[in-house]
């Protein structure tokens, strides 16, 4: 689960909320007026259906999906030790001896990646192709975020648009001074749920798949690197040097010390047999 995303509706709700009963305004008011809800919620939805295609707009509960549920992206120091792996054995049976792997690997870029190497393609055919690949990811990702972006863009002035309707609304009761200050009141409402979702939920919603864009795009080219660095036989100390560019400093500091610890052990084991033999 995104819990960003749980913990950002949850701390938004209570305080909007509780905002509201401290302003003095009766929670109940916002749930009185369903005609706000219509122009607000049925309003979105139907200039979205006109902003996109049906194709698209199939893919939105998908994109909720993701935004609440996050999504899972391989490790990154697991797999640059995958490469690593991968390195040792083309050095010691030859490239060809990866298609043993190539059904192995789960993720479609990364096996299509390495099929292409295992089947002899030049560095620059493999470089163009996966790049490619990337950019149309990219440009596939950033049309889905856009659906939520335009809603974020269209129930504010959805919101306004209630509120004028609620205002010719009260003006029809200017006569009756009880009527008028609720009318007015109501009217509101409409401006309120129209920014309320607008700004709390759809282009947060936006903003968090174009995040989960740039991780898996991050992903991608490091293993189109790890890809290339497999198709030139460097060696899987170079690869690593290569890849672990890609990981943040706190996380190339983790793994440098997993290594020293690794290291440390090798010697206390080696050290160990040494003293057995003598004894």
């Amino acid at each position: 689960m995104e819990i960003s995303t749980v913990l950002g509706l949850i701390v938004a709700v209570f305080a909007i909320g509780y905002g509201v009963i401290l302003k003095g305004v009766p929670i109940g008011a916002l749930f009185s007026n369903p005609a706000a809800y219509l122009i607000i919620i049925g309003g979105t939805v139907a200039v979205t259906l006109n902003a996109f295609t049906m194709d698209e707009l199939k893919r939105l509960p998908q994109l909720l999906r993701f935004v609440v549920m996050g999504v899972r992206f391989p490790d990154e120091n697991k797999l640059i030790d995958r490469f690593m792996e991968w390195a040792i054995i083309a050095r010691r049976e030859g490239i060809l001896a990866l298609e043993a792997h190539v059904e192995e690997v789960e993720d479609p870029f990364l096996r299509n990646g390495l099929k292409m190497v295992v089947d002899g393609r030049d560095m620059e055919f493999i470089r163009d192709a996966l790049l490619q690949d990337i950019q149309a990811m990219e440009e596939r990702h950033a049309r889905y975020a856009s659906i939520f972006s335009q809603a974020g863009t269209y129930a504010p002035t959805l919101g306004v648009l209630g509120a004028v309707v609620g205002l010719i609304a009260a003006l029809s009761h200017i006569d009756d001074t009880s009527k008028l200050g609720a009318a007015i009141a109501a009217a509101f409402i409409a401006t309120f749920l129209g920014i309320f979702t607008g700004y709390v939920l759809w282009h947060p919603f936006a903003n968090k798949l174009n995040v989960l864009t740039k991780r898996e795009v991050a992903l991608k080219l490091l293993m189109l690197e790890g890809i290339l660095s497999l198709q030139a036989g460097m060696s899987p100390t170079n690869i690593e040097e290569k890849l672990v560019v890609f990981l943040p400093l706190s996380v190339r500091a983790a793994r440098e010390r997993e290594k020293e610890a690794a290291k440390r052990r090798g010697v206390e084991v080696k050290e160990g047999e040494a003293a057995g033999i003598a004894r």
